[in-house]
């Protein structure tokens, strides 16, 4: 019985066997994937620097945020400020490069017209980076 791939004529195979190379080459192969030094992501960050000197900054660089309460005040970043004060804050920040982003929050109670007003002086100052926050407590649950 003749072995698959050979002749009966009595001369030698000229193949050579690959099997055993393969087996080598996936050796070396998993050799080098387990040798290979585990990468490691790392994001470098510049945290803000607290500047005990300099508590009246009242302008955030990154994010500021302008409430309106029930009664129609109007607060920047936790201080009530009043109309012309907050249209100075907003002059402020698009001087600031790359601009903040300001966040506007009024309450579900205040007054529509104060409302308006803030977003007049808003839109008047250039402020190009605006976001409503809150807008989940004037959706009405049936």
């Amino acid at each position: 019985m003749a072995m698959a791939g050979g002749s009966d004529d009595g001369e030698p195979m000229m193949e050579m066997n690959m099997t055993p190379l393969i087996d080598v080459l996936l050796v070396l192969l998993i050799m080098f994937i387990i040798t290979i030094p585990i990468q490691t992501h790392a994001v470098k960050v510049d945290l803000p620097v607290n500047d005990p000197n300099n508590k009246t900054q009242v302008i955030d660089p990154q994010k500021n945020k302008v409430v309106i309460d029930p009664a129609g005040t109007i607060s920047w970043n936790g201080a009530p400020v009043d109309g012309v004060t907050l249209q100075q804050y907003l002059e402020q920040t698009t001087q600031i490069k790359p601009e903040p982003e300001l966040h506007f929050q009024p309450d579900p109670q205040a007054r529509y017209a104060r409302v308006d007003e803030v977003l007049a002086v808003i839109k008047r100052s250039g402020v190009t980076k605006l976001g409503f926050i809150g807008n989940e407590q004037y959706r009405n649950d049936f």
